[in-house]
């Protein structure tokens, strides 16, 4: 099942819906500067380095803002149809891009005012646990305390280790795996001790 595409293809329908100007969970981004952001990402491979490279990132903000004055439906078009054949993430669309699409898809719906959790197919949500559990050891690596994540049938993964305190996160996959990506529109119960939840609370979740 390609969800990578499906989640593709439901993010340009939102952010279509919501137009260009609409607030993301993206600090400042709107959702023209997110469109932007995804088309640089697949199709200008000199300038993506710059999003996880420091250095570089003065020459990614200026080509990105390039693209962002285009015309809105061409980038939407653009991010719809997904890397081009050139590209190297067209051969692993699946594998590098679901988690891209549905936290950006989620960024913007959940921006929005009185969003409300997706209920989502079996296949996608247990997909969507997986890249929780393997995003969470990143996310989570700086807790001071141990961190479980749960999920309502009772799956549970310890995505960091330290000490003997632990806090447990319950809840649906995706709200787990948006945490863990850093955002707190969330929907969420946190089990632990008063401190060590303030704790993960306070933690810096960035990448």
């Amino acid at each position: 099942m390609p969800y990578a595409r499906d989640e593709r293809h439901a993010l340009v329908d939102t952010m279509r819906a919501v137009g260009p100007d609409a607030p993301t969970l993206c600090g400042d981004w709107t959702a023209r500067d997110l469109a932007a952001h995804l088309v640089l990402r697949e199709r200008r491979l000199d300038a993506a380095p710059g999003i996880m490279i420091g250095p570089l990132s003065g020459y990614t903000e200026r080509v990105q803002h390039g693209i962002a004055g285009r015309d809105w439906n061409t980038l939407l078009d653009d991010v719809r149809s997904g890397p081009p054949v050139w590209s190297p993430f067209r051969l692993v669309d699946e594998k590098a891009n679901l988690g891209e699409m549905f936290v950006h898809h989620e960024d913007v719906r959940r921006a929005q005012p009185d969003w409300q959790p997706r209920t989502l197919p079996s296949g996608l949500r247990d997909k969507v646990w997986a890249l929780a559990t393997r995003i969470g050891r990143v996310g989570y690596r700086r807790s001071p305390v141990s961190v479980v994540l749960e999920r309502p049938d009772g799956g549970r993964e310890t995505v960091r280790s330290a000490g003997a305190a632990t806090v447990t996160l319950r809840a649906e996959p995706a709200e787990l795996l948006l945490h863990a990506f850093g955002r707190n529109e969330v929907r969420i119960e946190f089990d632990g001790t008063p401190g060590d939840v303030a704790a993960l609370a306070a933690l810096d979740r960035s990448f």
